[in-house]
Formats: C-alpha cells, sequence, structure tokens
C-alpha cells in the first residue's frame, strides 16, 4: 500500500511543541496551500490543511519555523474519529509529517539569509 503526500505551502500560525505523557514531543501546525487552478471567477483558490509532527521533526519544527514561513511538508494521510461536546461523531484528516524542509529562505530586516540554520554568532560577544 502506497500513503505519501508531499505539500508546500505557508504557515499559518506558529507550531505549538507539546510533550506527551511519556515526554514524546510533537507539535501541531496547518499550512495554506494554493490550488494549482483557478476558481470559475477567475480566483485561485487555498486549502488549509492540519499537519502533525513527532519527535525530532516537531522539536526541528518548533525552533526554526514561524507564522509566514514557506515549508514543504513530506508524510502521510491520515484519518482520526473523535467525538464533539454533544456526543456527535465527527473525522479530521490531517498529515503525519514524516520530514519538514525549509520553501524559502530566511529574511529578517537588516540581516542577510542564512540558508544553514540558525545565526551562531549570536552566542558569540561583540
Amino acid at each position: 500500500m502506497l500513503n505519501h503526500i508531499i505539500l508546500m505551502g505557508r504557515l499559518t500560525r506558529d507550531p505549538e511543541l507539546r510533550r506527551t505523557g511519556s515526554g514524546t514531543a510533537v507539535t501541531s501546525f496547518s499550512l495554506a496551500v494554493d490550488r494549482d487552478f483557478k476558481s470559475q471567477s477567475g480566483e485561485k483558490e487555498t486549502d488549509f490543511i492540519d499537519i502533525v509532527a513527532w519527535r525530532t521533526t516537531a522539536e526541528f519544527v518548533s525552533k526554526y519555523f514561524t507564522k509566514g514561513r514557506m515549508a514543504v511538508v513530506e508524510g502521510r494521510l491520515q484519518l482520526r474519529d473523535w467525538t464533539d461536546k454533544e456526543g456527535g461523531k465527527r473525522r479530521s484528516a490531517e498529515v503525519a509529517a514524516d520530514n519538514v524542509y525549509f520553501g524559502d529562505s530566511k529574511r529578517d530586516e537588516g540581516a542577510a539569509p542564512d540558508a544553514a540554520g540558525p545565526d551562531e554568532s549570536d552566542d558569540v560577544p561583540s
């Protein structure tokens, strides 16, 4: 069986890092992904897709990604059944991320982009 998905879009909010009872890192965020075609009215439509990442991938995403950053997510689609407050049965689809990559280069005002990751010179006194 094959369940493999690759998405590229912008984070709609900052990722939230949490820990399970056993200490496993998990983070969730959503991506705004533009469709490849325009609607009949001539406008591009956007899908908002929920993503969940675990362990080192979760820690990486929470450390280096923020709202508005472009991300490439590679993972699998999973469906989750749950019960709402009124007792109704619901189903949600989300992507379980295996890998998350930068989809753009970081651009800080007044600083040169750093494609390798965080600026380690912050720890060095001037």
